[in-house]
């Protein structure tokens, strides 16, 4: 299970850097990604490692990297 999670933080890392803040929504229908499980844990995992900022708007939750992380 360490490995898809990892593997989806990077998804999520290399998704972010190309496109900047995006919506826990957009990730997961660009990325295609069904488990919505998997997307929190992958953004747990960069959010531990300092790699993401969180915010929300509303009921909306943004996600972009930190500069220089």
């Amino acid at each position: 299970m360490q490995e898809k999670i990892g593997t989806t933080a990077g998804s999520i890392y290399n998704y972010l850097s190309a496109k900047g803040e995006n919506t826990t929504t957009a990730l997961r229908k660009d990325l295609e990604l069904d488990d919505p499980g998997l997307v929190s844990l992958g953004l747990g995992w960069l959010a531990r490692e300092g790699k993401v900022q969180i915010r929300t708007k509303g009921k909306t939750v943004y996600v972009s990297l930190i500069p220089g992380a």
